[in-house]
Formats: structure tokens, sequence, C-alpha cells
């Protein structure tokens, strides 16, 4: 490793330890509220021991392992991109209540088809969610 690069940071495993996490699911989609989304999940995962992004596709897809980790969470947190609402649509598809949910569209970010976003949007409603969800 060069003096560049940092160490890689391991998450929690949330298949072993979801019961202690707040999972956030969120929107990923090619636009740029699903841009915010992503990047406000990276940003509360890396800002919050107990908080961790897992793959809200895995659990569409119904795979065993993932919505196993959706039921077993101590919270469910969902970041949906725009008023489609797909994140919170899928858990409720499935019957998986969730304790809280956003719609980035509704922040104040207009979605565009472009997957840039504003870093202040991102922090703002990071900050946002951090303060009336997580802990």
């Amino acid at each position: 490793m060069t003096e560049q690069e940092a160490p890689i940071r391991l998450l929690p495993l949330c298949a072993k330890e979801a019961e202690r996490l707040d999972i956030i699911l969120a929107c990923d989609g090619a636009a740029s509220v699903g841009q915010v989304g992503h990047q406000v999940a990276v940003e509360l995962t890396n800002a919050n021991e107990a908080a961790r992004m897992c793959c809200i596709t895995a659990v569409a897809a119904e795979s065993k392992a993932h919505v196993d980790i959706a039921r077993r969470a101590r919270k469910l947190i969902v970041i949906n991109g725009c008023a489609n609402r797909c994140a919170s649509k899928v858990l409720e598809r499935l019957g998986i209540p969730y304790a809280y949910e956003v719609v980035i569209s509704k922040e104040g970010v207009e979605k565009l088809p472009t997957l840039d976003y504003d870093p202040a949007d991102v922090k703002r409603i990071a900050e946002k969610i951090a303060k009336e969800a997580l802990g």
C-alpha cells in the first residue's frame, strides 16, 4: 500500500448483525435524485457505526438473505429518489414495515436526467435523516 492509499474500511456484516443495525435501503436511480439518495446512504453509513446501507435491489429480487436482513433490522430507513417511491414499494409489497421514509424530490432536489448532484443536498439530507431517524 502506498502512502496515498487509504486502508479498506470493512462494514459490519448486515446478515450477522441486522438486529443491532439501522439498515438503510436507498434508491440508486439513474437521475439526480437517485444519486443523491445513494450518496446520502453512503454518508450515513460512513458516519454512524450502527447504520449500514444494504441492497434494495436484492430485497426486490427476494434474495432470502436480504429479505431476512430487512425483516430483522433494528430499524429500517428508506430513501426514495422521487415520488415513485420504488424502495418503499418493494418493502410494502413484501409486507416489511419501515420506521422512516424520505423522498429526495420532496426535499428540494429537482429530478433531472443526470448522474450529477450537489454535495450540499447530500449533506443537508443526511443531517436531516441522522437527526430524525438514527440512534
